[in-house]
């Protein structure tokens, strides 16, 4: 019997896990992937990371009006994702080892509920008198045809080449990031929202301005234009058709679409 059951080992169950282990509570804590959740895995940490790499291309440009030559020089993709990717696999040995200090029960697996004060993970039933649920989100696919051709936020940091051209349907903050990475990366970024603006409910000033500083870095967007379907060609390419609009011929197609919350099989 524990006196906390968290499922999730994300950054919200990871630190509730802790601090009431901290209390002097009997807590255990289920994750079915890998320790850390979606801010250090799939999120905020690879996805910062990559904002860095890809700063460099901005700072070697601006270094050759002050002064520095920089002949030759080069982006490799694969150096850049690996050391993300070593990074990411770091900082959750860390969330581990944090919890593992804390004297936290770690459990791999599915949580499912039994009964308001048991949960199965396997063949295990686990009995808490609370449980906390901090299962997180994840990206949301759009119900098109075609749409398995496309790619999430979380795939992103795993791509085996950079696409030399990339569509990203979804007009929110994580569309606007990843569409200023593949751009300072090399890649040619088309963003095809389904309203008429960017970040719907942040303010209008920090909309305009990032449209217009987006513009100048030549990310191309297309508004009022929902996704119709996708079409893979022969050759590999993919056809992305808007509702109502044109037909974008592109490498890769990026889905920043909204998240769904991850506890429909709790």
């Amino acid at each position: 019997m524990y006196d906390l059951l968290v499922i999730g080992a994300g950054s919200g169950g990871v630190r509730a896990a802790r601090v009431a282990a901290g209390h002097g509570a009997k807590v255990a804590i289920v994750e079915e992937h890998r320790i850390g959740g979606t801010c250090v895995i799939r999120g905020c940490v690879p996805k910062k990371l990559l904002v860095y790499g890809a700063q460099f291309a901005e700072d070697l440009e601006d270094a050759q009006r002050f002064g520095w030559r920089i002949e030759n020089a080069e982006f490799d993709w694969p150096t850049l994702r690996d050391n993300v990717l070593a990074e990411v696999t770091r900082l959750s040995g860390i969330y581990t080892q944090t919890l593992q200090n804390h004297n936290v029960e770690i459990l791999e697996g599915h949580a499912a509920f039994k009964s308001p004060h048991e949960v199965t993970v396997g063949e295990r039933v686990l009995r808490a008198d609370k449980v906390l649920i901090a299962t997180g989100a994840r990206p949301h696919i759009p119900d098109r045809p075609g749409s398995e051709h496309g790619i999430t936020s979380n795939d992103a940091f795993h791509l085996e080449h950079l696409p030399s051209r990339i569509v990203i349907a979804g007009g929110g903050y994580i569309a606007n990031e990843f569409a200023g990475i593949f751009s300072e990366l090399g890649s040619t970024v088309t963003v095809v929202n389904r309203s008429d603006r960017l970040l719907r409910g942040y303010d209008e000033q920090i909309r305009d301005r990032l449209l217009q500083i987006s513009l100048t870095k030549g990310i191309r967007f297309v508004f009022n234009a929902p996704l119709d379907f996708i079409e893979r060609q022969a050759d590999g390419t993919l056809q992305v058709h808007l509702q109502g609009s044109e037909t974008i011929e592109c490498d890769s197609v990026l889905f920043a679409t909204g998240r769904v919350p991850n506890t429909e099989a709790l």
